[in-house]
């Protein structure tokens, strides 16, 4: 191979170092790819006109996407839940009905935390408001330190898959799948890692008790009637929401761009009820929800230009030629990917390992085929998505740039030390593989619900 050939490998190897300089992601990825533009116009494997085809690219996978305007909404949905109370009632109502229960306060956090994936889908916003939340109060009641910050972690890091998620509207726009398909298709995966994680800390606790020391009986409402009253004004509210927003796209009665518009407004009249809506409030949760809307498209357009010169050079033709000379079966390159993807979630964050690895690897994933494994005639692409959203979870999780861990600690006591995080964290993505591997094994557990739907 010539120098020329190999530039796609040398496009890499930049962005690998770069992504390490403390540079926005967005201005590195989008600065690799006009660098490596103009060697290759230098070479005369690249001509500067194409330069202009970025732009139509862009306008074309990101400002005229239909699918991609409901990320905006679904983070205003999330930052303005967080502001609504309705986390904070729910984590109380759950302390109470679990009190007697092994481990009950981790028990309702993990609940807590599968209830607002189903609602927010913002991981940052769900691990800082249950930290807040629950943190202080499980060290208050004794917990062991690394049981209750991996819980936290690790519950609020469901959002990236349980539905409504941003990581899946972005998959099913780079896949040109439906966003609802992929949505019914995250459901029992999603659902699967939160029932390990209640196994794991239920048996955990049941057998050290001292790690996780049970609620006296006083907390909580005195007689039937005060109890029906806070299960009710707890519970209703996010289920109602969760109804509006997914039940609409599953009915079939709105497209998700549609429900997480639905979303947005429902959240806003939450914290009206909840009497914590105002002036200060809404131009907080925008100025949040702006920023945090920035930075997800900034990596886009960044992440467009790079694939664009990264493809233009050759480099899907290289791709093809390590995989064909490497003689990998479906299975073989199925592992590779699951491989690629768990070890850049050490260094790198879901949206760049999507906007990176996704593109290289969805033409071949459409002509795999798993044989007799599939239990029924149907497109397996949505599996494979599910597949690597789940891996993608870990990315939130495994040292030493895992984000949920820094989210938490920028907000958790001082008490609480760095350490004490990166070992309650090893279990849970022991169980996060766990699960990777269960969905592997019984690709029903994703293709099941989408198959439904089409019957």
């Amino acid at each position: 191979m010539t120098f020329v050939d190999l530039l796609p490998i040398f496009m890499f190897a930049a962005l690998a170092i770069l992504l390490f300089s403390g540079f926005p992601v967005a201005w590195v990825l989008g600065g690799v790819g006009i660098g490596f533009g103009f060697i290759g116009l230098y070479f005369g494997v690249f001509s500067f006109i194409e330069f202009f085809n970025v732009v139509s690219r862009l306008w074309g996978t990101a400002a005229e996407s239909l699918i991609l305007v409901a990320v905006p909404m679904f983070i205003f949905m999330g930052t303005m839940l967080e502001r609504s109370g309705v986390a904070n009632d729910l984590l109380y109502a759950l302390q109470v009905l679990l009190r007697r229960t092994p481990g009950g306060l981790a028990l309702s956090v993990t609940i807590m935390g599968t209830i607002m994936a189903a609602t927010t889908g913002i991981i940052g916003a769900s691990v800082v408001m249950m930290t807040l939340m629950a943190l202080p109060v499980m060290l208050d009641r004794g917990y062991n330190v690394p049981l209750a910050t991996g819980t936290i972690a690790a519950s609020g890091t469901l959002g990236i898959l349980i539905p409504p998620s941003i990581m899946l509207v972005i998959m099913a726009d780079l896949l040109s799948i439906s966003v609802g398909t992929l949505f019914l298709a995250a459901i029992f995966p999603g659902l699967l890692l939160a029932l390990l994680y209640l196994v794991y800390i239920y048996v955990r606790t049941r057998m050290n008790p001292e790690l996780a020391p049970a609620l006296p009986d006083d907390v909580g409402p005195v007689g039937r009637k005060a109890m029906t009253i806070m299960v009710f004004r707890s519970f209703i509210p996010p289920i109602l929401l969760i109804m509006f927003v997914l039940g609409s796209i599953f009915a079939g009665w709105a497209t998700p761009t549609e429900a997480a518009g639905v979303g947005a407004l429902g959240t806003v009249l939450l914290a009206l009820a909840n009497r914590k809506l105002n002036f200060k409030v809404l131009k907080d949760v925008s100025e949040r929800s702006a920023l945090t809307i920035a930075m997800i498209f900034g990596i886009f357009i960044g992440a467009t230009c790079f694939s664009y010169v990264y493809r233009s050079l050759g480099g899907d033709d290289l791709v093809h030629q390590f995989v064909a000379h490497m003689g990998l079966t479906s299975w073989g390159l199925l592992f590779l990917m699951m491989g690629m993807v768990f070890v850049l979630g050490f260094f790198f964050d879901w949206i760049e390992i999507t906007l990176i690895v996704l593109p290289l690897f969805a033409p071949m994933m459409r002509t795999m085929d798993f044989g007799d494994h599939i239990p029924f005639a149907v497109d397996i692409v949505p599996w494979i998505a599910i597949l690597l959203a789940v891996n993608l979870q870990t990315s939130f999780l495994t040292p030493p740039f895992g984000f949920a861990l820094f989210y938490m600690k920028g907000v958790a006591p001082a008490t609480v030390k760095m350490q004490q995080i990166y070992r309650g964290i090893i279990p849970f993505v022991s169980l996060q593989l766990l699960g990777l591997g269960a969905v592997i094994i019984f690709p029903a557990l994703a293709l099941w619900l989408p198959r439904m739907a089409l019957d």
